[in-house]
């Protein structure tokens, strides 16, 4: 796999970090989640691939634990507030003056920097700081987070990724590793770079634009079966046999981009969709341009066509069913493990002693209770 011989210490967090964490795993890198003492579990649930270690950081002896580890590491994900990993004496002039190849990832909400940087948040704080969040949202309705998949898992999972991707990269050249500073805010900011350039197409309010669910042929409707059919038919030739789709006569209608006309039009393109299922209107629209599809729930989603031809969802050793890695390499695809995801402390023994702790100073340490050891126990 492309990370094959890739050493991240993952420091256990919410969402973004584990995320990225997993994404690094499913590419072939070796991914210790370093959980904290009196876990009682792992609240990520996205840490296929990973083994766990149990590590006191506020202890002194815990933080030379991981000091000792990082000087054999690739990379070091932490997803604390600005100042938390100074603190613990983790920040990054002492570990990369330990190694300097280490490459030191810093996920956080709102940067290293700045009057919010040691302040906490979520997903829909950074969504807002962003800008993002005042363009998302009905006409006439408040501004609604998408969940919270862009800022924690764009944002910041996925860019801090990129980021750590791009810094292994430049490390072949350079020898050396770098601080990368990965957070939320201009994460999202910086996914949304589209509608910053394109902003003659938001001159309406929110909710009554062309790509913002204000156009007919841009949203989703209604079904007889009280399903829904998601419309994308932007351009003329697919806006076409999107109407032909409907049995509407385009000469019977007002122009496509007469936006005065939208809402009324909106009526009746929703009226019709009224009238037929979702596997009707599947049937009428599967296999053409007219850029119409249903809207799949996570139940249907496994078992379409398309998905199962591909191979989009992958079924774990306890029969869970998750999205397979993207994107898919032709030499080197991700193998996602099938195995079901660690317990928290589970490999604590096991990889100190990989990292060239004696078996005298493991038992010390966990004597102390600086790491801590859950061994799942065995089906008699």
């Amino acid at each position: 796999m492309a990370l094959r011989g890739i050493c991240v210490l993952e420091l256990a967090g919410l969402a973004p970090g584990p995320f990225c964490g997993m994404i690094l795993a499913d590419f072939g890198a070796q991914v210790v989640r370093v959980d904290r003492p009196g876990a009682s579990g792992d609240v990520s649930h996205l840490s296929r691939g990973k083994r766990s270690l149990v590590l006191d950081l506020k202890r002194p002896r815990g933080a030379a634990v991981l000091r000792r580890m990082c000087a054999r590491a690739d990379v070091l994900l932490e997803p604390f507030r600005s100042g938390v990993m100074e603190q613990l004496k983790l920040g990054p002039e002492i570990l990369q003056g330990e190694n300097p190849k280490l490459i030191y990832a810093r996920l956080s909400g709102f940067g290293q920097s700045g009057r919010f940087s040691r302040v906490a948040g979520h997903d829909i704080n950074y969504l807002a700081l962003s800008g993002v969040l005042s363009k998302i949202g009905r006409s006439g309705e408040n501004p609604y987070p998408p969940l919270n998949l862009l800022a924690d898992f764009g944002g910041g999972g996925l860019m801090c990724a990129l980021g750590i991707m791009m810094a292994l990269f430049e490390r072949t050249r350079s020898g050396k590793g770098q601080v990368i500073d990965a957070n939320m805010v201009e994460g999202t900011a910086y996914l949304s770079s589209f509608l910053w350039k394109t902003q003659e197409l938001w001159t309406q309010p929110r909710g009554q634009n062309i790509l913002d669910g204000g156009a007919p042929f841009y949203t989703t409707y209604k079904t007889a079966d009280g399903e829904f059919m998601a419309v994308g038919a932007i351009e003329p030739q697919f806006y076409q046999l999107l109407l032909k789709g409907l049995g509407l006569q385009s000469d019977e209608l007002p122009h496509q981009m007469s936006m005065m006309d939208w809402p009324e039009m909106k009526k009746k393109f929703a009226d019709v969709f009224a009238k037929k299922t979702k596997a009707e209107w599947c049937q009428i629209f599967d296999g053409t341009d007219a850029c119409v599809t249903p809207v799949l729930t996570f139940e249907e989603v496994v078992h379409h066509d398309h998905n199962k031809e591909r191979g989009s969802f992958i079924t774990g050793e306890e029969q869970d069913v998750s999205p397979r890695p993207a994107p898919l390499l032709s030499n080197t695809p991700a193998i996602p493990s099938s195995k079901r995801d660690p317990f928290v402390g589970e490999h604590s023994k096991e990889i100190l002693k990989e990292f060239g702790f004696s078996q005298e100073e493991i038992d010390q340490l966990n004597s102390d209770k600086i790491i801590e050891t859950n061994k799942p126990k065995a089906n008699l």
